[in-house]
């Protein structure tokens, strides 16, 4: 069986760049790309994961390589500021943000930190971590900050819009929605939904590829078809929930290393809790050293998701 290098390579011969493409769709159709998985090792760390280093070939474009390597699309925006999204130069290496620091949390349950996009699920019988990229909700309809667990899991999910969804769309479109939608390719819900206790807050799948790992929802956790069916089919009702806003993360890893990762904070008035970049607890870990301010300042004006080390 080909991996995926070795399918996107093939794009180079175009004698066989309809086969491959054919062979490809079978393939994801027959095994669907499952969840980034990552051995958390030592207990006291919290790097997990490598960067990865894609070397773009004809037609690779953002969304495209977002879906492939399940990362968000504005976190391959941020690791790669000076990249066109979509016209990609053939030979440019495009970093794939897949390394990343574990929020400060309990290890347990769903973890979802907003300004990161993604979603974490730590698994309850291996020391492991299953981590996706997610949608959340647009600036003005936050996702909201909440302790809770998995209240319901449906499959193929009526939607029904909200009586403020209604009044929304009229403003801007001079219309009312249906008044439900059932399941299929018109549903914004998509084929699985996970209800966040008793709320109209849904983690869910969509109908649309593009908006995962953006701020495009109205106020509920998107996922990718293959990702939200994965957590559909192993997490079960009462896992813990929590949504938390951690811009900044960092650790010392092995008590030698350490390391930072810092993501575009939130701007919303409603998710300001901890919403700031240069905290006493970061003005503590990166200490009195000039050095070390000098490789932060840059990372602090134009954050771009990455785990660097302070070096001397």
């Amino acid at each position: 069986m080909f991996c995926l290098k070795e399918i996107m390579m093939m794009k180079k011969n175009k004698k066989y760049f309809s086969i491959t493409l054919s062979f490809f769709a079978l393939f994801i159709c027959i095994n669907p790309l499952m969840a980034t998985v990552y051995d958390m090792g030592n207990v006291k760390n919290r790097l997990i994961g490598k960067t990865t280093l894609h070397k773009a070939v004809k037609g690779d474009y953002f969304q495209q390589l977002a879906e492939d390597y399940d990362v968000g699309f504005l976190a391959l925006l941020a690791a790669n500021p000076k990249q066109d999204p979509f016209l990609i130069h053939i030979g440019e290496e495009i970093i794939i943000p897949n390394q990343m620091l574990l929020p400060f949390i309990t290890r347990e349950g769903i973890v979802i930190n907003l300004p990161e996009l993604r979603l974490y699920y730590f698994s309850p019988e291996e020391n492991k971590v299953h981590v996706f990229p997610v949608g959340i909700g647009r600036e003005g309809l936050s996702t909201p900050l909440t302790n809770t667990v998995i209240g319901e899991k449906r499959k193929d999910p009526t939607w029904r819009p909200t009586p403020e969804m209604q009044e929304r769309n009229f403003a801007e479109h001079g219309k009312y929605l249906a008044k439900e939608v059932p399941a299929g390719p018109d549903n914004p819900f998509g084929k699985y939904a996970l209800r966040l206790g008793t709320s109209n807050y849904l983690i869910h799948g969509s109908n649309k590829r593009f908006g995962i790992g953006m701020r495009a929802s109205s106020g509920c956790i998107r996922m990718y078809d293959d990702d939200i069916k994965w957590l559909f089919d192993n997490v079960p009702v009462n896992t813990k929930v929590r949504i938390v806003n951690q811009p900044v993360k960092m650790s010392y890893e092995n008590g030698e290393k350490q390391l930072i990762e810092i993501h575009q904070p939130l701007t919303d008035v409603e998710v300001t809790k901890n919403n700031v970049i240069l905290t006493k607890a970061l003005q503590r870990f990166v200490g009195t050293k000039r050095e070390y301010w000098q490789q932060l300042i840059p990372v602090i004006d134009n954050p771009k998701g990455l785990v660097i080390e302070l070096t001397k």
